[in-house]
C-alpha cells in the first residue's frame, strides 16, 4: 500500500456541486459515489496517464478541501512569522504535493469498498463536523477514516483526516516544524524542499488519534 494511500482514496473525489445545502455527512457521501464513478474501469488507463489523474484529482479537491486553512494549521507557531508570500506559496506546494501524492495512491490501492457512516458527530467547535468512513481492502482489510469539516462561507469544507488513528494533519504540522529546525528556521527552505511523508508501515500499523 503506497504512502497516503487511504487518504488518496478518501479525498481526491471530493466534489459537490451543492455544498451550502448539504450536511457534512451528505458531502462526503456523495464525494465517495463520484470518486467511485470516475475510476470505475479507469484504474488502468489513469495509472498510465499521471497528469490526467492529477488533474482531475486537482479539480475535484479545489471546492471542498480548505488548503489555506490546512496550510496554515501545518505551519502552526511558524506561520505568524512568514511573510504573505510565504504562506500562499506553501499553501501551493502543499497542495501539489498532496495532489500528486493522493493521485498514486488512487491507481495502486486495491480496496472493495468505501462506506460512509450515517451518524455525524459534532467536531470540537460550533462550526466543525466529524464524519467517519470505512475503507474495506480487496483482503478483507478493514480501514477507518475520520473527516473533520468546517463550515466556510456556507460551505462545509475538509481541514483534516485521520486515518486508521493517524493524525495526518497533525502529522504535517510535526514534519514542517522538524524541517525548519533541521533547516536553522529558514522557512524558505522548508518550502522548497517540502516533501511531506507518511509512512506505509505507520498508517498499516496504525495509531491512537
Amino acid at each position: 500500500m503506497a504512502s497516503l494511500t487511504l487518504v488518496a482514496m478518501c479525498l481526491a473525489g471530493l466534489v459537490t456541486p451543492a455544498q451550502a445545502e448539504e450536511s457534512p455527512t451528505q458531502v462526503i457521501q456523495q464525494s465517495v459515489d463520484s470518486l467511485m464513478s470516475e475510476l470505475d474501469g479507469k484504474k488502468d488507463y489513469y495509472a498510465q496517464h499521471e497528469g490526467e489523474l492529477s488533474k482531475l484529482v486537482d479539480t475535484n479537491m479545489a471546492d471542498v478541501a480548505d488548503f489555506r486553512y490546512i496550510g496554515a494549521s501545518v505551519m502552526g507557531r511558524y506561520f505568524r512569522g512568514a511573510t504573505p508570500e510565504q504562506r500562499s506559496q506553501f499553501v501551493t506546494v502543499f497542495r501539489k504535493t498532496l495532489i500528486d501524492t493522493y493521485a498514486k495512491g488512487l491507481v495502486t490501492f486495491d480496496y472493495k469498498t468505501l462506506r460512509v457512516k450515517e451518524d455525524q458527530d459534532a467536531g470540537r467547535y460550533d462550526d466543525q463536523a466529524s464524519v467517519a468512513m470505512e475503507v474495506v481492502s480487496t483482503g478483507g482489510e478493514t480501514y477507518p477514516v475520520n473527516f473533520t469539516l468546517r463550515q466556510s462561507d456556507g460551505q462545509w469544507k475538509v481541514i483534516n483526516v485521520i486515518v486508521n488513528g493517524i493524525n495526518l494533519g497533525l502529522t504535517f504540522r510535526n514534519q514542517f516544524d522538524q524541517a525548519m529546525r533541521d533547516n536553522n528556521r529558514d522557512i524558505d527552505a522548508v518550502i522548497s524542499n517540502w516533501a511531506p511523508e507518511v509512512g506505509t508501515d505507520e498508517l498499516e500499523k496504525g495509531g491512537d488519534a
